[in-house]
């Protein structure tokens, strides 16, 4: 089992629609800086400053499921839980659950590739290292 982190998220006026719920969009912007900032908070540096993985760029979304239970609106405090659910090789699932005290906003499943940059320019999947597997568990 994987480390749990919190990202909170201050929800504001220009976060929603009209009718001031929130664009269903901003979720999967708030899930996407819940996923960097869980590998920072499990103690690693960021992506391109890992000196063991030259060139890396990180982890690109390669699939997303999310499910709305509640909507949210601005003034609200809201927090992301993550945790990495399944490594598998090159590519790991996060989920996260967007929490407004006990109650469940909305729920997210990442599943993201372990990416360096090669010389050629294009992207490469490559095994996530056991050290970075360690520091989130």
């Amino acid at each position: 089992m994987s480390k749990e982190t919190v990202c909170r998220i201050d929800v504001q006026f220009g976060d929603c629609d009209p009718a001031g719920i929130v664009f269903f969009p901003n979720f999967s912007r708030w899930m996407d800086a819940a996923s960097h900032d869980y590998f920072i908070q499990c103690g690693l540096p960021p992506w391109r400053e890992i000196e063991a993985l030259p060139n890396c760029i990180g982890a690109p979304l390669l699939e997303i499921h999310t499910r709305f239970h509640i909507s949210a609106t601005y003034g609200e405090r809201l927090e992301v839980h993550t945790r990495v659910e399944e490594w598998r090789g090159k590519v790991f699932v996060q989920s996260h659950r967007i929490m407004r005290g006990d109650t469940l906003i909305c729920e997210g499943r990442a599943t993201r590739a372990l990416c360096i940059k090669q010389a050629d320019g294009r992207l490469k999947a490559v095994p996530v290292p056991e050290f970075i597997r360690s520091a989130c568990e």
